[in-house]
């Protein structure tokens, strides 16, 4: 497969499209679509890349800066077909890619904002991603899959008892959370086999997030989230990933970061100083999380959670190949600046800088090297 990015002289009619096509269930898991399908920080995208003179093609001929859907299309097939016969020529994947998703038919048609759909699916698995990325050296959380029956390598969570966590490097307080999860959704903290069971039992109940659910070493230290710009191809080879300042969380609620959903990350979220970014743990978590990047073969930015342990240690906990990307700037928007952007913003960049640079690593499959 050879991918092309976008140069100068490229056209670049840009058309935002939101989640309408809900993820199917892998091996029993599933990623629940998230309310409104990200068309709120869609809209911010689509107004912010237009009031600094892009060309922004929209389902409305004149869309309404309050009304979110005026700025986005659905990320169907018959959506990506009306935003391209309206003239876009880069489609810019807000929502949640997968094998399968109908924007996996264009990639030879137009240029791509996000994830190749494929990798987008494999590193959404939660469990599987931070297993790989422990067996190349990255300091990760420890954590196991567990389900109601036992199967395949998956626990029974009832066999959970302390002997066998403890075989695994697991110690109460643990962390119960989504195989495929978005945020902090689903997320919980447990302080013993009572809470261990009473966990599961709701998060598997509902089928939200599918039959199997992950058992997590539970970080006690500082958080630190890190968004990865992916490297970007130019004449003289490949840059490097560039790390965005990390951003503490603070105000945790039972140990755990409130839901963005809930309680706006701007609420409880700042940047790092340069002094503080400086010292040596951020500096070698920065490294990971850039090692991480490659790895996973990211085309867009991730953010990548992490927490440190009891020594001091910031481990990887969470890459997310769809971080969440609003930005303050329309009306009534004002504290919606997600982490990312945050991040941006310590550099001295304006959300329409962010914006710039993520458009700078736009990308399409050449035609006839489709992957297999």
């Amino acid at each position: 497969m050879l991918l092309r990015y976008l140069k100068t002289g490229d056209a670049r009619r840009i058309a935002l499209i939101y989640q309408q096509v809900p993820p199917p269930v892998f091996d029993g898991v599933r990623k629940a679509p998230k309310p409104g399908g990200y068309a709120d920080s869609g809209a911010d995208i689509a107004w912010c890349l237009r009031r600094a003179g892009a060309d922004v093609v929209t389902p409305s001929a004149d869309p309404d800066p309050a009304a979110n859907f005026d700025w986005v299309f659905p990320d169907t097939q018959a959506g990506i077909q009306s935003a391209i016969d309206r003239g876009a020529t880069v489609i810019w994947a807000n929502t949640v890619l997968f094998s399968g998703h109908p924007l996996e038919s264009r990639l030879e048609d137009v240029w791509v904002v996000g994830q190749m759909p494929a990798r987008q699916q494999r590193v959404d698995d939660k469990f599987a991603t931070n297993a790989a990325l422990c067996a190349q050296g990255l300091p990760v959380a420890a954590s196991v899959l567990v389900a109601r029956e036992a199967r395949g390598s998956i626990r029974a969570f009832a066999s959970l008892t302390a002997p066998a966590l403890a075989e695994l490097g697991l110690h109460f307080p643990l962390v119960v959370k989504p195989v495929r999860g978005r945020g902090s959704q689903g997320v919980s903290r447990v302080a013993d086999h009572g809470e261990l069971a009473a966990a599961l039992s709701a998060l598997l109940a509902g089928g939200t997030f599918g039959d199997v659910a992950i058992v997590e070493e539970y970080l006690p230290g500082e958080e630190l989230t890190l968004t990865v710009l992916p490297a970007l191809p130019d004449e003289g080879g490949a840059s490097a990933p560039f790390v965005l300042p990390p951003v503490r969380r603070f105000n945790h609620a039972d140990g755990i970061a409130p839901y963005n959903g809930v309680v706006a990350v701007t609420r409880n979220s700042a940047a790092l100083a340069l002094a503080e970014s400086d010292s040596l743990p951020v500096r070698a978590i920065m490294d990971a999380c850039a090692r991480s990047a490659e790895l996973v073969g990211a085309l867009a930015p991730i953010r990548i959670d992490c927490r440190a342990d009891a020594t001091g240690v910031q481990r990887i906990f969470d890459v997310n190949m769809k971080p969440n990307m609003t930005g303050a700037g329309r009306p009534g928007r004002e504290d919606q600046d997600s982490l990312s952007t945050i991040a941006a913003r310590a550099l001295g960049w304006s959300f329409t800088d962010l914006l710039t640079a993520m458009l700078r690593n736009a990308w399409r499959i050449e035609r006839g090297r489709r992957p297999g």
